[in-house]
């Protein structure tokens, strides 16, 4: 099988680094390009030295426009303005485009799944398989049982992380709104302060905790009467998105235009 000739974006920060190093180490994937922000400090450093594997040749740059010509895709793990500005120019292209930028509004979503009428698009607030498995595993708990049994979400990721809740606890509480066939954004209560009452039955309730190097944690609390169901899954190294969007890409390379996702990549999607 052919090697396929991937770009990553947001080379110069951590995500990006992981992806650089992990594309240098498989035997699958080439690095096409790597991208910043056009007013990063970064720019023009090699992006193999950035990632800790060796001089790659590749240096980082501000213009996807003359990488897209060389490349089979785009691995973009970003910031929603970013991800949007690269997903008009992927589409153009016409080339694959796998997203695990997450703070994404329904709005910016959108925009995504316009792109995927001329793109192969698989998006995800999480591309680990254990993460993945979880949240399959949600929904099915969620269809399993009854009302009683109250649905609260906790998450923790290091002290650099913008957003919250994090995209994979979305991930999670959407996944528990359709095992209970009800709308996510009218049962979601994303945080709680003073004096809030009682818990109103059918809430999906979030928690985010900050702090550290923490990768990510994520809990599913089913608590009923007299009993708790947890489900929990612990990210220990970064390399674990960077393979599961490298499979994806993978995956991708061989579909048909259109927005997906890792339960699409994973088998999950009926499970």
């Amino acid at each position: 099988m052919a090697e396929m000739r991937l770009i990553v974006a947001g080379a110069g920060g951590r995500m990006g680094r992981t992806l650089v190093k992990a594309i240098a180490e498989s035997k699958d994937f080439n690095l096409a390009g790597a991208l910043e922000d056009p007013r990063s400090p970064l720019l023009g450093w090699d992006a193999g030295q950035l990632a800790g594997s060796g001089e790659s040749g590749i240096k980082l740059t501000g213009d996807i426009a003359p990488l897209l010509a060389d490349a089979d895709g785009l691995v973009d793990f970003t910031a929603p303005a970013a991800t949007l500005h690269y997903a008009a120019k992927v589409a153009a292209a016409g080339k694959v485009h796998i997203i695990g930028t997450t703070g994404m509004s329904a709005e910016d979503d959108a925009k995504v799944a316009q792109a995927a009428k001329t793109a192969v698009v698989v998006k995800s607030g999480n591309m680990s398989l254990g993460v993945n498995l979880l949240t399959a595993l949600t929904r099915r708990v969620a269809q399993s049982l009854d009302s009683s049994f109250d649905i609260e979400i906790v998450e923790m990721h290091h002290n650099q992380k913008v957003d919250a809740p994090s995209g994979t606890a979305l991930m999670l509480g959407r996944a528990a709104a359709a095992g209970r066939n009800v709308d996510f954004d009218k049962v979601k209560v994303a945080s709680r302060d003073g004096h809030t009452g009682a818990r109103k039955p059918g809430d999906i309730g979030f928690a985010a905790l900050r702090g550290g190097t923490v990768v990510g944690e994520h809990s599913v609390i089913f608590a009923g009467p007299a009993e708790r169901i947890e489900l929990t899954h612990k990210a220990e190294d970064r390399a674990l998105f960077a393979n599961g969007a490298l499979h994806a890409a993978r995956w991708a390379s061989r579909q048909k235009p259109g927005l997906y996702s890792m339960m699409d990549v994973l088998g999950l999607k009926d499970f």
